[in-house]
């Protein structure tokens, strides 16, 4: 009896709706001559496109179009695949689905419906790509920007898997040293001094930070930067939303409240997704709609990655203004200051701020204008941690982020041990053996089943 991951599988390849050309794939372990001979009512060479009709049971055509026979393992999934190309209408393609269920049913080869990443998922059991690779599928698929499509190609051609494999080789060395000195206690000749074992792991650790860095910038590029406008009332939240969105999304009025729930919208700066939401006035809420605008702001700064903390620079000075001020630093006492810009709008309408020096890393701009605009973004790349440029990165997602720094923390732990006296070689191998894990975590070396099923339940059916 087959596994679950040898059944022949087949799926529509391409998105839901109407287009000039649409792709029915199949996948299957086991040989696929007599599925092709049936289906298509003749043999295929193997990785040659043939113009052919689609004939339904009763021999009536249901299109005509290309079909394609790549056989194992030259192919994506490095299985037996068949790929028709035909029309891209909806009923067409239900039409062709139905078709090879029909011949596959037939010919008793227990093929079924594709589940959601499962053609990506067997190219990975197979050993077509590795765990970072196959996610990269789906990172080129979603990229929102230029510069993330890029790096999602990069890391789909192997960018990140090869500097995660130089630092896995790496480790392996210097676990190998460990665990010969464990096996050979009575040589006294010191392996780890003779060799350096101690350097070797100051050098792994400044390459793993290096990889670390660049790993965080192409986890921004996936994942974008979460940024809340946060203010009071009338201080040009919604302004300044539209200015960097360059459309008006969001209403202004001189009126105070005018903005009661949630407005987002993505932006990009030098490819880097801004994801910013405008938020209702912090404030005492004088009606129950309002109090629900403002507790929904509250719990967007929470999650946010940068809160623009926003000033009305005309009213500096103003007691009633500042009380209000001071309320809301106060309860953003709990957000980490890093994450806090502060920012001073309405430039436009006063010279110099009355009575009150502004904060040394405080910005000014005016929204209406647009001066000091090109100085925010800047400032929120630089507040998200983005110091890097999209040519020669790679894509990265949060869980990459979190193995290396899983990583770093086992070396680190390494290092305390190995410089004992004496030197605990038992706590050392096990902390690098734990390092190891982690980095393998990565592309999938060490991957458990539970992992692959979130990963690849991700992905669209066809892929």
């Amino acid at each position: 009896m087959l596994s679950r991951h040898q059944d022949p599988i087949v799926a529509i390849a391409t998105a839901p709706g109407r287009g000039a050309v649409g792709i029915v794939r199949v996948s299957s372990a086991q040989d696929l001559t007599l599925f092709v001979q049936a289906l298509c009512g003749r043999d295929l060479k193997a990785r040659e496109a043939s113009y052919l009709p689609f004939r339904a049971a009763s021999g009536e055509a249901i299109d005509q179009g290309l079909a394609l026979h790549f056989p194992a393992p030259h192919s994506y999934t490095g299985e037996h695949v068949l790929e028709l190309q035909a029309h891209g209408g909806p009923v067409v393609l239900q039409l062709l689905l139905a078709r090879c269920m029909e011949v596959g049913q037939a010919l008793d080869l227990r093929m079924r419906l594709a589940e959601p990443g499962e053609f990506t998922q067997r190219a990975f059991l197979n050993g077509k790509l590795d765990l970072a690779q196959a996610e990269a599928v789906s990172d080129l698929i979603d990229a929102s920007t230029e510069a993330a499509a890029r790096s999602a190609s990069r890391a789909l051609a192997g960018a990140l898997s090869s500097e995660v494999g130089e630092l896995r080789d790496a480790l392996i060395k210097l676990r190998m040293l460990v665990e010969a000195t464990l096996d050979f206690p009575e040589e006294e000749i010191d392996f780890l001094q003779q060799a350096d074992a101690l350097g070797r792991l100051d050098r792994l650790r400044a390459q793993l930070e290096a990889v670390l860095d660049r790993t965080r910038q192409g986890a921004l590029l996936r994942e974008g930067i979460k940024v809340v406008l946060a203010g009071q009332p009338n201080v040009g939240k919604s302004s300044l939303l539209n200015a960097l969105a360059g459309a008006e999304l969001a209403i202004v009025t001189a009126i105070p409240g005018t903005t009661r729930d949630k407005v987002s919208q993505t932006i990009q700066i030098e490819g880097v997704p801004l994801h910013i939401s405008d938020t209702a006035g912090l404030r005492d809420a004088t009606d129950e709609v309002e109090r629900i605008g403002v507790a929904r702001s509250w719990d967007a700064i929470a999650e946010a990655d940068v809160v623009l903390f926003l000033h009305d620079l005309s009213r500096v000075g103003e007691a009633d203004y500042e009380a209000e001020d001071a309320e809301i630093r106060a309860r953003l006492g709990g957000v980490d200051p890093a994450r806090i810009l502060q920012v001073f709008n309405k430039a436009d309408t006063v010279l110099t701020p009355q009575g009150q020096v502004l904060p040394a890393d405080a910005l000014k701009l005016s929204a209406k204008t647009g001066v000091g605009l090109d100085e925010l973004r800047q400032s929120l790349l630089q507040h998200a941690g983005w110091h890097a440029t999209p040519e020669g990165l790679f894509i990265a997602r949060e869980r990459h982020v979190q193995a290396l720094k899983r990583t770093r923390e086992h070396l680190a732990l390494a290092v305390a041990v190995s410089t004992q006296q004496p030197p605990a070689l038992d706590l050392l191998a096990e902390e690098l053996r734990l390092s190891h894990d982690a980095l393998g975590e990565i592309t999938g070396a060490f991957s458990v089943d539970d992992l692959l099923g979130e990963i690849f339940s991700k992905f669209c059916i066809g892929k």
